[in-house]
């Protein structure tokens, strides 16, 4: 039998839930599309580690490049050294061959018995002595500093060996570290696509997900969306993509690129399943909003206070997309159909886009 005890419980119970869902901030329960509250990084934390791993391995293979041309010029003052040690040794064993034929010449090369006989006073055999020890002591020290120099050049040649390997291995090393990295963001980012994509055809996004946010530089008000990007399409411009004009700014980044909000606001607006996929807006003081869209992810929940440069989501391809890449635009009212051109308004607050 079931503890008659445990049935009081119920009540404080039910009063604890319903006092929580009563606590729920508007935004968390979504706008109308779908949008749902979450707290799992999964997939998008794992875009994003992999996207800082990329970046950083990037630096490391160009801080690389840096110190293999460092390295290569090393190397070629090394071989430039050898070229010069080689023609010193060339000379010295030049020089070795003059005094021994000279040497011979001047009877250095007599035994001292012959030189005795021959000499006509003392004072000529000590002064053919000493002209002979001169020779031998000359001779002794071309034949030392010939082996010295050439003990030096091998040296230098195993150095300048070491060198070129050493280079040739820290290339190869930094070019598969940065392959492996990237190959498996590659991967990642369309994983994190495919939930995106699931999430807009089902027009319920999964929820905010919360990353590791970076450090924020308060000393700006104003910032790009998007830290590295190539620009695509333009304000107003035209084409078969659009019912009208194009009515924001296109920045061409790979999925799963970190998005920031451009200035400190609130988020209005976190929904799916239109035709601008995952999509953020963000009020602004001042009567503006910002509206950033075909997102794979976002990172912050609708009625949420976001600083300058935080990021709010993730880029993608979802929605009416052709690629990966975030729209980005300037309205005056949260709603589309009120975009101004987004380049000079940034440009108007100290953000240079191009």
């Amino acid at each position: 039998m079931r503890s008659l005890r445990r049935r009081p419980l119920l009540v404080p119970v039910l009063l604890c839930a319903l006092a929580l869902l009563m606590a729920r901030p508007a935004g968390a329960a979504g706008d109308g599309d779908g949008t749902q509250g979450g707290t799992d990084s999964g997939l998008s934390g794992q875009v994003a580690r992999l996207y800082e791993d990329a970046a950083l391995a990037t630096q490391q293979y160009e801080a690389g490049r840096s110190e293999a041309e460092a390295q290569r010029e090393r190397a070629q003052r090394l071989e430039e050294l050898l070229d010069r040690e080689r023609r010193d040794i060339a000379v010295m064993r030049g020089d070795l061959g003059r005094i021994a034929r000279a040497q011979y010449r001047d009877g250095g090369g007599l035994p001292l018995a012959a030189q005795m006989i021959l000499a006509d006073n003392p004072e000529e055999l000590m002064r053919g002595q000493h002209a002979v020890w001169q020779a031998d002591l000359a001779v002794n020290n071309a034949i030392t500093k010939s082996r010295r120099a050439e003990a030096r050049l091998a040296a230098d040649e195993a150095k300048a060996a070491a060198a070129w390997q050493a280079l040739d291995k820290r290339n190869t090393e930094l070019a598969e570290l940065k392959q492996g990295i990237e190959q498996k963001l590659e991967e990642a980012r369309w994983q994190l696509q495919d939930q995106a994509n699931a999430s807009v055809a089902a027009g319920s996004c999964r929820g905010a997900v919360r990353l590791d946010q970076p450090p924020t530089d308060l000393t700006r008000a104003w910032v790009a969306p998007v830290e590295r990007y190539e620009l695509s399409a333009s304000f107003g411009s035209g084409g078969s993509r659009w019912a009208n004009r194009h009515t924001g700014q296109d920045f061409a980044v790979p999925i799963g690129t970190p998005v920031r909000t451009v200035g400190a606001g609130r988020v209005v607006k976190v929904s799916c399943g239109g035709p601008f996929g995952i999509e953020i807006v963000i009020e602004h003081q001042g009567g503006y909003y910002t509206h950033y869209a075909h997102l794979a992810a976002v990172t912050v929940d609708q009625g949420e206070r976001v600083a300058t440069g935080q990021w709010i989501g993730q880029s993608g391809t979802s929605g009416n997309s052709t690629g990966p890449h975030l729209h980005f635009e300037v309205r005056v009212t949260p709603e589309s159909g009120s975009a101004i051109n987004p380049v000079p308004w940034l440009t108007s607050r100290g953000v240079p886009i191009g």
